[in-house]
């Protein structure tokens, strides 16, 4: 028996990096997982339901959540996840970028929840758990875009968690630190000296690492199991202290 047992899970930008591995998290623990993603190229997971969704698109959204109702009848925990990098101070993203990123970082979170909300009202265990980031209460160079997205799911999310409560259903967020990840993994990749550059990014991580995907999903079911039925309106960093610890 596992804490998400009879309850349907569902995960935005679940085909890789912290989606993947929330995914897997939530299936293990017993919930039936729909994944949500645009492509699906890197996940090959049993028992879990792979549906096409672009979070930037609100007929897309709609499609989605109905085709996890028709597949797997319900719909109890929603994963916001999905989401875009984007690097550069405030000058260096052009007007075209700055609303790209915020529609699928945070008005995304939104469609997905408004298209979520009705079936979440059925549930007896409705939790919904936002994708945040350390980022968003600290300073990181050539990150004001990604940031400023951040920033607003962090507000969102407990904007969300008032409105919702009376309704039983809880919100709460995670803020990964600098996450071992394909998307990291690509921005790596482009630095003149890949292995310099990940030397000195796992240099200054107060424990001397990137957190691990698997970290940040152990966390992100913490937030939607039925155990954790008072919790709600939590903002839980999974960043290895990058928030909260000033070494040296």
């Amino acid at each position: 028996m596992g804490d998400f047992d009879g309850l349907v899970a569902v995960v935005t930008g679940g085909a890789s990096g912290i989606g993947a591995a929330t995914a897997v998290q939530l299936r293990d623990r017993g919930a039936r997982v729909a994944v949500l993603d645009r492509s699906y190229t890197a996940v090959a997971e049993p028992a879990m339901l792979e549906i096409p969704c672009d979070v930037s698109d609100s007929a897309s959204v709609t499609s989605a959540v109905a085709g996890v109702v028709e597949r797997l009848g319900a719909l109890d925990v929603l994963i916001n996840n999905a989401g875009i990098g984007a690097v550069g101070d405030a000058t260096q993203n052009d007007d075209a970028e700055w609303h790209r990123v915020l529609d699928v970082n945070v008005i995304g979170i939104a469609r997905m929840t408004r298209a979520a909300l009705p079936l979440l009202l059925r549930s007896s265990h409705p939790a919904i758990v936002n994708t945040c980031s350390a980022v968003a209460s600290v300073g990181v160079p050539q990150r004001a875009l990604y940031s400023a997205s951040k920033g607003a799911v962090h507000a969102l999310t407990l904007a969300m968690a008032a409105d919702h409560i009376k309704q039983g259903i809880r919100v709460n967020a995670v803020t990964p630190g600098t996450a071992d990840t394909p998307w990291v993994g690509r921005l790596l990749d482009q630095a003149p000296d890949p292995a310099a550059a990940a030397a000195a990014l796992r240099a200054r991580q107060p424990m001397d690492r990137l957190v691990t995907a698997d970290e940040i999903a152990f966390a992100i079911a913490y937030l939607a199991s039925p155990m954790s039925g008072s919790t709600t309106g939590t903002i839980l960093a999974v960043d290895g202290g990058m928030a909260s610890l000033r070494l040296g």
